[in-house]
Order: structure tokens, then sequence, then C-alpha cells
């Protein structure tokens, strides 16, 4: 004690004082050390104080300040004797640092009363460099993690700049001084710049990112080494925290100090062409993120390294693909030098395997548009990626491209924007891809395409002015299937909404009778057929119908909802008011989702009366040709005539909007504009508003007598369309209520007993009796005139009608003979023309024909008249159009004759009365013009067969006789017509199994087996077969070549019958064969025709065997069968029994050979593969690729003329008899 010297001052440090004197001596020295410069000769005498200060009783004190005060006094020593401090001892030095690495836990709370001395103790550290000194001990790594790992767990958001500088000078020599570093060290580094580290400890973080761009170059070798051994050699250190976290460090590295990756980041490209696919995911997740990331350069700088990463887009593992996809909209927005490059491998991928990654595409690319919307719209490329998604397999996928898209259009053309029209334009084709998924069978799909309807293409929000221009100009150049769709989608909405409204209706019975409960449930089944899922619809629809009847307010809302005249913004506030009511929004919410499903298809926010008066004055504007057309945005020529279209949809379905007198008086005087277009679709717009609410019964009667002497006119000297508008205007809105209520659904024209006849009518009809003569002015619009009166007044005007029927129609017109010279100029040469393009003579026979059907339909209980008509319309077809056969007319002209009387025929043949009055015979001559040799007579004849098929079952329609025939659609040869008819054959099949499941379903209680013979579609054969035999090509049941037709013909009509193996009753086709070949045909000969016959009953057979037979679960049908004998009579000969088979018995056995391994393969298939849209024609042989030529008779030369082996009883056939 006594050789240590103390400087001028202090007072000895011995262990006896007391803490408070040893702090106190302490801080007397600890001042006097910091006074001292850095020169260790001035100092030796303390060079024994300095050893005196390490004594275990000062190092170990139990008071912290103690420990404090020795730190910072040692401290100071080894700045005054640096570079040699008075510590030589391994263990002394190892002691001390050890002691200060404990002392700067300290500065872990910068409000310590003590924290200026620890932040002394760490200036002075820093500022010496003092833990160089452990680079002489052995185990310095051992110190140095000590003082890095307490550095990091006491920097926080508290300490200062200085403090976190101090800290770096502390820790930075120590890495860039060393010969070496350790990887453990590397390992406490790294780590805090990876999750969960960095959240944990941002503080942490942030100080490892400025000690890496602080001392990287001494860092870069160590990495490089690490990263070798663990990218290259795949030797990784287990034992190491940052080894599992080997791809972040590459990412943080990258975002911290780039430089350090230099020799690194080419070794990923092992890693990408790994054989391991979790190591290419990351490696691909890794640079994905990296190439991708705003303000990269890492692409232009490792070219081949981002070349070998866009290999990866075609990766055989999903997951990989995925992970590129999603990279592709970072890559967009920041890298548009890579645009073309994304472009292209997002193409490849659009059309991958996996669902997942189409996805993806869509999603990357709708995610750019949301992010930079102008980017998207300007690359014409991805927008056509999106497109082609909206017609995938998978709804998922089509749903977010058609959302995408649909956005997309939103931004460009209904919010405010600085995009140039040019731009504008390009992108005006997504309103009909949209609305062309109102095409898809999914019902989700068309869900879909109504909301976005209402929320993108013509935002409901938006004020009733813009709200118009939006749906003009949607509706200004949709195409043809787009238009279609967008009036279909109304109808629907309109027929959902009176649906529902009847269900509601229900709700508000006194009492809930079992007959009610009936009605209640009958109609939730309906309503849940127009849902997704209606099994789980159903269920809830029945807990909404619940609650509506105990809550008065939600009964009250949905009213509003369902009200016909609801403006849109209370129709909006009333679903939100609804919707509250139901339940949390949320995705588990299953009821609230389904009900909010069903209100957003009947809600009317589109249109409403304000916005149908603005609609009306935009027109007007249009017509005009003023500046809104551009504003609207179409063209001059075609903006009027769109927007009357538009209006006349609206005033069909939106009816009640229109009631008010602004708008009535605004609509009538547009008739006062001489375009030809504006008269016919302003009259047909209030002939849907007379349906609704006839004019007759306003409160200005006003409005109809100034429009009844503006159709007259119309009726008698404006065009055929004007008169035919303008008398069923004026028919329709003269009637009162309660004649209207008489009105049949499917007719137009009012009950006899309750119509009402406008004065106006007996100044036409005197008009026409005076001046309706051969080639008189305006004669083609008079014949039109009349037959619309005979249509709906048949009775007010029965003798004046039936005379100018009879004389002036007939006698004058359809059956004088054709003038040797004609002043017309006749089409040129070739069977068919536009109908405009033949001569005025022509056209008046045409709209003749259409006016004898009118009358028909307008009497429908005379069958004398209707008898002697169907004679003259079977004439023209049995003719060919030239009835009197002197073949002065040219081949358009018969053409256009003959469809005309046929299509007559068939509309008479809608009406139950007069429609049942044709012969056998005339349906037979009639059939022959699905045969035409004129490719459009037989496409515009099936389309009105199909028509007259489809209307409302089961009185407004066509007769199931019809159906038989689609049957000669089998000998047709043009594919795409074919195909078409096919379509309408099936569609026409499910709508008549439809009703009957409907029927059957609703009213369970009655017998609807009196119906179901003349609805039935499988009776369709009873009447396909009469057709065929009838058919001039099929005239030997023994020739192959005609048999091979035939087969086509059968197999038509048969494979919708037998696509849903649910729907098809083996015996029911097998007893009514059976039947058929116990009877002969009624208009037949000889012999002959009954043989044909009866071959038809054999070749039908085989067909049906091919793919069923007798051990199918629908095999067995009990009910009786009853042949229309029109077509089929008894056979002369008493108890005839026909066990014969008619084709030729090689043919017979090749069918069979075939029969069984066919039938196997469709019943394999049909219950392993899901029915297509449209069902696959079943085939004999596994290896025919086209189905129209796979018939029984492929493999028999048509040029074979040996005589076939003689009949024979076929085997089982007895048996089978029913």
């Amino acid at each position: 004690m006594a050789d240590i010297v103390y400087p001028t001052g202090c007072r000895p440090l011995v262990e006896d004082l007391g803490t408070d004197e040893l702090i106190r001596r302490l801080k007397t020295l600890a001042n006097v050390l910091q006074t001292m410069d850095q020169d260790d000769k001035l100092y030796q005498q303390y060079i024994p104080l300095a050893l005196h200060l390490l004594d275990d009783f000062f190092m170990q004190h139990t008071s912290r300040d103690v420990q404090l005060l020795i730190a910072c006094c040692v401290a100071d020593v080894l700045r005054v004797y640096a570079p040699e401090a008075p510590y030589k001892e391994q263990d002394q030095i190892k002691t001390i640092f050890k002691f200060f690495i404990k002392q700067l836990h300290g500065l872990k709370d910068p409000r310590d009363p003590s924290f200026k001395r620890y932040f002394y103790l760490l200036e002075n550290l820093a500022f010496v460099k003092s833990f160089n000194m452990c680079f002489e001990l052995e185990d310095c790594q051992e110190i140095f993690q000590e003082l890095f790992s307490t550095i990091f767990k006491i920097v926080n958001d508290q300490h200062s700049a200085k403090v976190t500088n101090f800290f770096l000078d502390v820790l930075s020599p120590l890495i860039t001084e060393a010969d070496n570093l350790s990887v453990e060290l590397l390992d406490l580094i790294l780590i805090n710049i990876v999750e969960p580290y960095k959240s944990n400890n941002k503080y942490a973080c942030h100080l490892t990112q400025q000690l890496l761009t602080k001392t990287g170059d001494a860092l870069e070798s160590t990495i490089k080494m690490f990263f070798n051994r663990a990218l290259v050699m795949d030797k990784p250190n287990t034992k190491l925290s940052i080894t599992n976290k080997i791809y972040d460090i590459i990412y943080e590295l990258n975002r911290t100090n780039g430089d350090l990756l230099t020799s690194v980041l080419p070794q990923l490209e092992n890693k990408l062409l790994s054989t391991d696919d979790a190591e290419r995911l990351k490696a691909t997740t890794l640079l994905a993120r990296m190439f991708s990331e705003k303000e990269s350069q890492l692409s232009k700088k490792y070219q081949n390294l981002l070349k070998i990463f866009f290999g990866r887009f075609c990766d055989i593992t999903e997951p990989v693909r995925v992970k590129c996809v999603q990279s592709s909209m970072h890559f967009l927005l920041n890298h548009p030098h890579l645009q073309g490059d994304i472009t292209e491998k997002l193409r490849l991928r659009n059309h991958d395997l996996d669902e997942n990654v189409r996805h993806e595409v869509v999603m990357a690319i709708v995610e750019t548009a949301k992010r930079d919307f102008k980017l998207v719209l300007e690359a014409p490329d991805l927008l056509e990626i999106v497109r082609e998604r909206t017609l995938d397999k998978k709804y998922k996928i089509r749903r977010d491209a058609m959302n995408g898209l649909a956005y997309i259009y939103k931004r460009a053309i209904c919010e405010p924007n600085d995009i140039s029209a040019e731009l504008k334009k390009s992108v005006d084709w997504i309103k009909n891809k949209i609305l062309h998924g109102y095409y898809k069978v999914g019902l989700e799909d068309r869900l879909l395409v109504e909301r976005l309807l209402i929320t993108c293409l013509v935002p409901y929000k938006l004020p009733p002015e813009e709200r118009m221009k939006k749906l003009y100009h949607l509706l200004a150049d949709l195409d043809a299937n787009a238009t279609k769709a967008f009036v279909e989608l109304q109808k629907n909405q309109m027929k959902t909404r009176n649906t529902v409204s009847d269900w509601i209706k229900l709700h508000h019975s006194k009492e809930f009778t079992p007959r009610v409960l009936s009605q209640l449930s009958a109609k939730q089944a309906t309503i849940a057929k127009l849902l997704p899922d209606p099994l789980k619809a159903a269920e809830y629809l029945t807990q909404f119908s619940n609650n509506l009847r105990k809550d008065a307010q939600l009964l009250r809302c949905i009213n509003i909802v369902l009200k016909r005249d609801v403006s849109c913004r209370e129709c909006a506030d009333t679903m939100g008011v609804l919707l509250k009511k139901l339940g949390a929004h949320v995705q588990s919410n299953l009821y609230y989702n389904t009900v909010k499903m069903l209100i957003e298809r009947v809600a009317s926010v589109m249109v409403d009366k304000e916005s149908i008066g603005v609609l009306i004055g935009l027109i007007e504007q249009c017509i005009q040709g003023g500046s809104m057309c551009e504003e609207i945005g179409i063209s001059r020529q075609e903006a009027g005539e769109r927007g009357l279209k538009l209006l006349s949809m609206l005033s069909y379905v939106f009816s009640a909007h229109f009631f008010t007198d602004s708008s009535l008086r605004h609509l009538i005087a547009l008739l006062s504009y001489e375009h030809d277009y504006v008269a016919p679709l302003v009259l047909k717009s209030l002939t849907h508003l007379g349906r609704y609410q006839p004019l007759i019964d306003d409160a200005v009667p006003a409005i109809l007598n100034e429009l009844a002497p503006v159709c007259r006119d119309f009726a008698l000297i404006g065009t055929p369309k004007q008169a035919k508008h303008a008398v069923r205007c004026i028919f329709v809105n003269s009637q009162s209520s309660t004649a209207t209520d008489g009105m049949t659904s499917g007719s137009g024209s009012a009950s006899t007993t309750t119509q009402t006849v406008h004065p106006i009518f007996h100044e036409i009809i005197e008009t026409l009796r005076i001046k309706l003569t051969p080639n008189c002015e305006h004669q083609r619009t008079k014949i039109v005139t009349l037959g619309h009166i005979a249509y709906n007044m048949p009775q007010a005007f029965l003798t004046p009608i039936k005379n100018m029927i009879a004389r002036r129609i007939v006698k004058e017109l359809l059956i004088q003979e054709v003038p040797q010279q004609r002043d017309y100029d006749l089409p040129e040469d070739g069977d068919w023309c536009a109908q405009e393009d033949l001569p005025p003579d022509t056209l008046c026979k045409l709209d003749a024909l259409k006016t004898m059907a009118r009358w028909l339909l307008g009497l429908r209980t005379d069958e004398h008249a209707a008898q002697k008509t169907f004679r003259m319309l079977a004439a023209f077809v049995n003719q060919r159009g030239d009835l009197l056969g002197q073949n002065r007319l040219c081949g358009a002209e018969k053409s256009w004759l003959r469809l005309g009387a046929a299509c007559a025929m068939l509309k008479v043949c809608e009406q139950k009365g007069v429609g049942d009055q044709y012969s056998a015979e005339q349906f037979l001559q009639l059939s022959q013009m699905m045969v035409d040799p004129v490719p459009e007579v037989r496409e515009i004849f099936s389309r009105k067969l199909h028509k007259g098929l489809s209307r409302s079952l089961p009185r407004n329609c066509l007769p199931l006789d019809f159906m038989g025939l689609y049957v000669l659609a089998g000998l047709e040869t043009e594919r795409k017509l074919q195909d078409l008819v096919r379509h309408y054959t099936e569609a026409d099949v499910n709508k008549r199994r439809e009703y009957l499941k409907t029927v059957a379903m609703t009213s369970p209680d009655s017998s609807t087996d009196s119906q179901s013979q003349h609805i039935q579609p499988d009776y369709m054969l009873a009447f396909a077969i009469p057709v065929l035999v009838n058919d001039p090509r099929f005239t030997n049941h023994e020739d192959n070549v005609q048999l091979r037709k035939m087969e086509k013909c059968l197999r038509f009509v048969l494979e919708p019958l037998m696509a849903k193996r649910e729907s098809f009753v083996y015996g029911f086709y097998k007893q009514l064969l059976q039947l058929i070949k116990h009877r002969e045909f009624s208009q037949g000969s000889d012999k002959t025709d009954n043989y044909r016959m009866w071959a038809l009953c054999d070749l039908s057979m085989h067909i049906i065997d091919t793919k069923f037979s007798s051990f199918d679960g629908n095999a067995t049908f009990s009910m009786p069968l009853a042949l229309p004998e029109m077509y089929y009579k008894q056979p002369a000969v008493a108890n005839f029994q026909n066990n014969d088979i008619y084709i030729p018995l090689d043919v017979y056995t090749l069918g069979a050979k075939s029969s069984s391994k066919a039938t196997a393969t469709s019943m394999t298939t049909s219950r392993t593969v899901a029915p297509p849209k449209r069902p696959a024609e079943p085939s004999i042989t596994d290896d025919d690729e086209d189905p129209q030529e796979n018939n029984l008779f492929d493999n028999i030369r048509a040029a074979d003329t040996t005589e076939p082996m003689a009949k024979r009883t076929r085997a089982g056939a007895t048996s089978a008899k029913s």
C-alpha cells in the first residue's frame, strides 16, 4: 500500500473504507485521471495504482457506482498509457474487458442518474479503441462476441445519435483491423437484420445495417467464404443461426450494402437450377424480390442470372411458377424496360395447366392496374391476357378477370380522368366482353355480370344525368351478342323481381294457412333456383321468410325495394337499412350473403323517373345530331336509333318510371321527327307502356287523343313498320285495365268479350275498304295495317276484314297471275337476296301471307277458314313458291314466297283451334323446308320453328309434332347450320323436360300424364319417323347408302334425348318402337312405305342399343302409349304380329357386334366425364374422329349392289315385344 503513489489531491483507496467514502475518493481520482494527457512517460509512478485498481475488492464491489468509477479510471489509465498499457498479463486484460462489457449494460437506460459517466466510459473506449488490445488474446473472439451481443441488446430508441455513433466506433475497428473474422461473430452480426430479430429489436437491426455499411470491405471476404460453403459446396454450418435464413440474409445484405454480394449472387445460378424443388423455390423467391424492387439495378448488373430466373416461369413445379408470376406486378411497376419480357412470360403462363398459376396471372395484371392504371391501359397485350381468362373453365379465375376488366373500364370511362380519347376507345371492347359473360351456363357468371353492370359499367352512385350518359355510351356500340345479353339480363331481372314480389305478397296474409304455406314453399323453391346452390339458398330463404313474418320493418324495406316506381336513391338507401338487419357482413355469414345476392338481383338502381326524363332529352339531342353525340361517344349516324332502342327496352322492363306527364309528352313529341327509325321505336315503347298501364286509364287522357291521329297517319301512309306499331300502340293503349287483364299472355290480342275499339280504327277500316286496291299507293303499308287490325280486333270488323282478305288479299294479290313483263328491277341471278331487294309486288305478297296468318290467329276458332288457308299456304310450299307454276318469278322470289308461306303455317299452328286444322299431307310437305335447296331458307325456317316450339308451354307454342321436323337436319350439308339446329333441338328438349319437372314439383297432386304425351320430347320420335318415311331420298329400306343417311337423321334427334342418362327411359323407346312396328303408315300408298317405317324402327332401336341396354336402370316402362292416328293406322289384318327385322342382316349383326363395346364405352364415359355443354354424339367405334360420319354402315361400301340376305326374325324379338 505504501508503494502506491496517488495523484495530487487524491487520497488512498483502502478496503476498510465505507462505500460512500470510497465513492468520494474514486470520483476524485476519476476526475484527476480525466485531466491527464496521453503520455505514459510522465506517469510511470502511477503504474502501481493502475494495478491496484484491478483488485478484486474494487472489481467485485457490491456498489454499482464503485464498479462504474473503477471502470472509468481503468479506461483512463488505458488512454493515458496508450499504446503501452500497464497491464501485460492476458488474464488481466481479459478481466478488464469483460468488466468493461459488464459496465456497458448501464447505457441501456439514458434516464439513469449515472448515465453520463457510463457515456464517458463508452466515449473513452471508442476514442482510444481500447478493445483492440484484445487482438493479442488467444480467445479474443469470445470477448468480441460478448461485446457485440451486449451492444445489440442495449441499443434502443432512447439513445441519441452520439451514443449510436460511439457504439459503431467501438465495434468497427474490431472488424476492420482484424486479421480474420470468425463465422460465429458474423452470425451474431447478421442475425439482427432478419426476422424475427429485425422486428423484435429494430434498433439493433439499424445499428447492424450501419455497421455493415461502414465495414463492408472488411466483411466481404468472410461473407464470401460463408456463402461459398453454403451455396456452392452445399456444406452449411448448421450450428449458426443464419444458416437457416441464408436467403433472407442475402436479401437484407443487398438492401443494406449490395457490394457485399458481388461474388455471391452469381452463385445463386446453381440454386435456380437445383433438382431440389424447395431450393429452387427459395432461390426464386429471393431473386424475385431482389430483381423486382424499386430502383434495383440487379437486372442490369446480373443479366445472365436474370435470364435464368426468367426461365423459372416455366418451372416444372407449380409453387415456383406461382412465385414468378406473383413477382411480375413489381417488375411491371418498377422496371418498365422489362415490360416486354414480363408480358411474354405472363402470356405463356396464361395457358398454364394449373389453375393457381392462371389465377395469379390475372391478379398480377389487375393489381398492377390498381397501382398504375395507365401502365396497363397502354399495354394492350396485358389486357388481352386478362380477356382470355374471362373464358377460363374455373369460375374463380373468370370472376377475377371480369372484375379486373370492369375496374379498368370504370376508371377509364366512368370516372373523371385525363386519359386521351384514343386510349378510352381502346378499352371500349371491355363492355362487350363483360356482357358476353351472361351467355355462360353457370348462374354465378350471370350474377357477376348483373353486379358489374350497376357497379362498374353504369355505376349506380353517379348523378342521374351522368348515369344516363354512361348507359347511353354503354349501348352505343355494343355488338349484337352483347346487346342481346343486356336485354336478356334486364328481362331476367324483371322476371326475378316479379317472382320475388309475388312471394313477398304472400307474407302479407293475415293467416298462414296450409294453403298459403304451400304457396310460400313453391315460390321459395322457384326463387332458390335463381341463386347459386339452390339447396342452401332454400334453407336461408326459409329463414328470411320467417324473419319477414316477425319483423314488420324488414317487410316494409323489402316492399320499398320491390316497388315498381322506386327511385334509385331510395332503393339504394333502403337496401343498406335492410342489409344491416341481416347481421354482420362477413364471409362466414351465409344467410347475409344469400339474401344480399337476392336483393341485388331485384333492386332497381339503374333507372328511375328522373333519369328516364334525362335519357329522353339526351336521345332527342342525339336525333338532332348535336354535340351530345361526341360527348356520349357515339357516331351521329347511329346515335338516335341506338338511343330509341335502349328506350324501347327500358319501357318494357321499367314501365312504371315512364309515367310522368313530362316524359310521356316528350316521348310523343319525338314522333315529329321524320327519320324512318324514330316512329317504330317510339310507338313500340308506348305499346310496352300500354301493356303496363293503358294511356286511356291515365290521369291525362288527352295524351291518347294527341297520339291517335298520328298513329292513323302512320297506319295508312307510313312505312310497314310504322303501320304495324301504330296499330298495336293505339289498340293496347285504348283497352281499359279490365280489358288488359283479359288479354291472353302469349297472343297479345284482347279477349273479344272485353275489347274496346278506338274510333280511329273505324276510320282506318273504311279507308282500307275504299283504297286498298292492286298497285295502290302505300299498298304494302295498308296490307300490314289490315293484318294487325284483323289480329287484334277480328270480331269488331268481322265482315269487312273477311271480305278484304278474300278479295284484296287472296283473289287480287296472292293468286293473281304474274305479268310476263314487269316494271321492277329483279334480283340478280341466284336463289336468294336480301328482303329489301325484292320487287314491291313480291313484298306485298309476303306481307299478305303474314296478314292471312294474323287473321286466322285473331279468329282462333274458325276451322273452315283455317282449312282453306292451310291448303293455299301448303300449295305455295309444294309449288316451291310459284303458286300458279308460271315460272315468271326469279329464284329469290320463289325462295322468299315459299319461306313466307311455311312461316305463316308455323305461326298459325301455334294457336289451338285454327292451328290444329292442318292435314298429315300438309305437315309432311312442310317438313321438306328443312331440306330446302337454299341454305338461307333452311336457316330462317329452322329459327322460326325453334321460336315457335320454345314459346310459353303448354298452350301458346307449336305442338310436339313439329319437333319431328328436326330429324331432317341430319341431312344438312353445312356444318355450321347443322350445329345451330342441333342447339335448337337440345334447347327445346331440355325446356320441355324442365317444364314437366317444374309441374311435377309445384303441383305434385295434379296428374300430368294427360299432358305428357303432348309435351314430353321423347314422343318426337313418333313424329320424326313419318317425316323420314315421306322423305323422297328414302325409297329402299334395304339400300345401305340410304340407310346410312337415315341413321344420321335418327341420331340427330336421338342423341339430345339420350344425352342425360337420368332422363332417358329405355323401356319407353322399346315399347314405342314396338307399337309403331305393329301399325301401318297412314299416308302410305303401298307396302314399301310400311317396310321403310318398320326399318326406321329397327334402326332406331339399334342406335339406342349402342348406348343403352335393357339392363340399364330405366329399362322398365309400364304406362300405356298412344300413337297419333294422323300418321299411323291399325293394320287390316286382325291380331297383326310383326317381329321381323327390316334392315339387312349383315348390317344388323355388324351393329350387334359393335353394340356391346360402344355401350360399355358410353356407360364408362357417362360416369367419369362431366357432361359438356353440348352432348357429344355417341360412337360406335372408339377410333372414329368425326361423330357425324360414325354410323352402323361405315364399313359397308356404298357401291355394294349384292342382294341382301333374307330377313329373319330377330332373336328375342318376340319376348321383348310389349
